[in-house]
């Protein structure tokens, strides 16, 4: 069994920044691609960017030039730093991890969700 744990989340002013983290523990093997999502009531969930193995990295449109997506494979940890907040970014963010486990099975996990409040 593979557990997420979100941090990082919170109310910010307009322009300010937070930064998110994941760290995944459990029955990992390795981690392959890691990334961030976000979802507004009433509309679908939708990626905000992705870090593979290889630390390539693609981030939606809306975020690119502000939003910073990293890992540290030691720590089993995926971060993302979020400056120039904007009110469109309040959203609840999950993070996803893609884990092969020790017994070798390739599964997507799934954060709880950490609110992000963007303030104007």
């Amino acid at each position: 069994q593979v557990q997420l744990v979100e941090s990082g989340g919170g109310l910010v002013q307009s322009g300010g920044s937070l930064r998110l983290s994941c760290a995944a523990s459990g029955s990992i093997f390795s981690i392959n691609a890691m990334g961030w999502y976000r979802q507004v009531p009433g509309k679908q969930r939708e990626l905000v960017a992705r870090i593979s193995s290889g630390d390539s990295t693609d981030y939606a449109e809306s975020v690119k030039g502000r939003f910073t997506i990293s890992r540290d494979n030691a720590k089993n940890t995926v971060y993302l730093q979020m400056n120039s907040l904007n009110p469109e970014d309040t959203a609840v963010y999950y993070c996803n991890v893609w884990v092969l486990s020790i017994a070798r099975d390739l599964r997507s996990y799934w954060g709880q969700g950490s609110q992000v409040t963007v303030s104007p």
